[in-house]
């Protein structure tokens, strides 16, 4: 009889135990499939910053403005003090993407923005600055919304004819820079507006 007691006993604590596990288990997965398409949901619109109007972020997986639109202490020599557009942090090489449909209309070294590319699309004309040398569009291509038309140039550039930015040891820069970014602007009508408007 005592054995018949400790056996129901211990059968009742291992139905106890499955109990809890499975309502544990259960819980644990749904937060890590929330929580998973939670991040999931916000990588995209945060990589992309899809707008109404199908503009995409240019530059996926950096979203640190590391000098905004408008009035600002200049970083270096060279650079504005009215900054017309945003500075975007972003490593070395990191793809850059056309934000919309447009016609490149310069693909060059640019003075302060340094190696730069510009598309126009309708009334806006969009700059992308401090970028590679190594060019992957030219004058005249059709780019479209997220095509890949440039990367993240590095903080030197060498045999750029006349280039008077330099950094402190003297060595070339990529224009007035201080460190790798994405130099993002847009004008509309001709008249410089904040990017982050468009997203």
């Amino acid at each position: 009889m005592k054995e018949v007691i400790y056996i129901n006993k211990f059968l009742y604590y291992i139905y106890i135990i499955i109990v809890v596990l499975t309502i544990y288990i259960s819980i644990f997965h749904f937060i890590q499939t929330t929580s998973t398409a939670f991040n999931n949901s916000q990588s995209i619109s945060s990589d992309y910053h899809f707008s109404n109007s199908d503009f995409c972020w240019p530059v996926p997986g950096y979203h640190n403005i590391t000098s905004p639109f408008g009035p600002r202490i200049s970083p270096t020599t060279g650079a504005s003090r009215n900054h017309s557009g945003i500075d975007i942090g972003a490593a070395e090489n990191s793809n850059i993407y056309s934000i919309t449909n447009g016609i490149v209309v310069f693909v060059g070294f640019q003075g302060a923005n340094g190696c730069t590319i510009m598309v126009e699309s309708n009334n806006l004309h969009i700059s992308y600055c401090h970028v590679s040398p190594n060019f992957i569009v030219s004058v005249g291509q059709i780019v479209t919304t997220g095509e890949h038309i440039a990367n993240v140039g590095p903080k030197n550039v060498y045999g750029i004819p006349n280039n008077p930015y330099k950094d402190f040891k003297g060595n070339p820069t990529n224009g007035a820079t201080t460190g790798c970014h994405l130099h993002f602007g847009i004008k509309k009508d001709g008249i410089a507006v904040n990017p982050l408007d468009f997203f």
